[in-house]
């Protein structure tokens, strides 16, 4: 299938949507989610196009672990997290909702669940959790 240009990541990096920057370098980009599952959650993007792993460059996905490795440093330090959970999905059979490639990047605490899916974030919160992921990288 063909790369949809006008799917919301790409509007993102093309700056058509607004989104809480945490890090980017040349070839990705992170972020905030705006549905979190955990206090915290944020995705890595490449800035090149690609649907999802299975079509992604070997450049592509070693660019995207590097920066899933550092944010998921970060966002261990910036919560006090015990842990890290990192979610990729490949196709709508697979659990793929957005057609670019992503990885989400999730701190996780001993006991503690992830929320359910589809939940709209405060956006104070989500500024303030920015705001401590920004200083762990820092």
């Amino acid at each position: 299938m063909a790369y949809d240009t006008d799917n919301i990541f790409a509007k993102i990096l093309r700056g058509e949507i607004p989104s809480e920057k945490l890090y980017e370098d040349e070839d990705t980009y992170v972020f905030m989610d705006i549905m979190p599952r955990a206090d915290g959650h944020c995705l890595v993007i490449p800035k090149t196009p690609c649907r999802n792993m299975l079509d992604a460059t070997p450049a592509q996905l070693s660019a995207c672990l590097n920066t899933v490795q550092k944010m998921g440093h970060a966002v261990m330090k910036a919560f006090d997290a015990e842990g890290v959970t990192v979610q990729q999905f490949n196709e709508a059979a697979g659990g793929q909702e957005v057609f670019h490639l992503h990885y989400h990047v999730l701190p996780r605490h001993e006991g503690v669940g992830l929320r359910p899916p589809g939940t709209m974030a405060d956006f104070d919160v989500l500024k303030a959790q920015a705001d401590k992921i920004r200083a762990a990288l820092a």
